[in-house]
């Protein structure tokens, strides 16, 4: 249960930006170069545009956003790309009903929802990443963080690593410049009771720059649920020992973010 965000009193426009970033991977491994052919055309089924912005109108409607402009794009030979311009109150609200360019709304709120997708393979050992790189920045009191467990469940997510980052400052009715409205220790406080049962997870937190970063991976390691159209039963117990070290490398170094020798 995401925790409610307190409210100031505020002199004007909140002016704050929240901003929510972070790269999801799913791991897996394919015997042949056939499978890896299948893999990357599954995932760009899975993940094309339309079901990107299927998720990203999800998040708008959970953070309370409202959908300005909505830019997508599927890539050849993988890959999509879908910018979703958002703003906090209504257009008509804040421009009036003869007011046709929502660009104005997209300029004072600075508020967008972005998703790219990396799907490739491995040239020779087996290993295929799929990676989605997502950004939720808000102005205003809506807050990205109540978008945070729909995302992570939304997309097969091995490791999750996560920055959260506020910035910026508005005033309350007296005149005091807030740099932070709502309290928070770690990423972690608005992680689902599920997700935080999953995941290993390891903070490296900025207080006094209020940023907070989080990275995460799943505990149980499962062989059966990183092969791709294929069994560890009917492998050779060598050729299984050989590519869980393979998949268990590419974890390690995916969560810490260097090449391990």
């Amino acid at each position: 249960m995401v925790k409610p965000l307190p409210r100031l009193r505020l002199q004007g426009f909140n002016n704050l930006t929240k901003a929510l970033s972070f790269n999801i991977y799913d791991i897996c491994y394919a015997v042949s170069e056939e499978q890896r052919r299948n893999y990357i055309e599954y995932i760009d089924d899975q993940y094309d545009a339309d079901r990107l912005t299927q998720i990203l109108t999800d998040v708008a409607e959970i953070i309370g956003a409202n959908i300005l402009n909505i830019a997508r794009q599927d890539y050849d030979p993988q890959g999509a790309s879908v910018t979703m311009l958002i703003s906090e109150e209504p257009v008509l609200e804040k421009l009036g009903r003869d007011t046709i360019s929502g660009a104005v709304v997209a300029h004072m709120d600075k508020s967008h929802i972005t998703v790219h997708t990396y799907p490739e393979t491995h040239p020779h050992n087996g290993i295929a990443t799929f990676r989605a790189d997502i950004d939720v920045a808000t102005c205003g009191v809506i807050s990205p963080l109540k978008a945070l467990n729909y995302l992570i469940d939304s997309f097969e997510s091995d490791i999750v690593v996560c920055d959260y980052r506020v910035r910026g400052f508005t005033r309350d009715v007296k005149g005091k410049k807030h740099f932070i409205d709502h309290k928070i220790n770690s990423v972690q406080d608005y992680l689902a009771k599920h997700i935080r049962q999953k995941y290993e997870m390891f903070d490296v937190n900025v207080y006094q720059e209020n940023m907070f970063h989080t990275k995460m991976h799943i505990k149980d390691f499962d062989l059966d649920t990183y092969l791709f159209d294929s069994h560890a039963d009917d492998l050779s117990f060598k050729e299984r020992q050989r590519i869980e070290s393979l998949l268990r490398r590419e974890i390690e170094e995916l969560f810490h973010g260097r090449n391990l020798m």
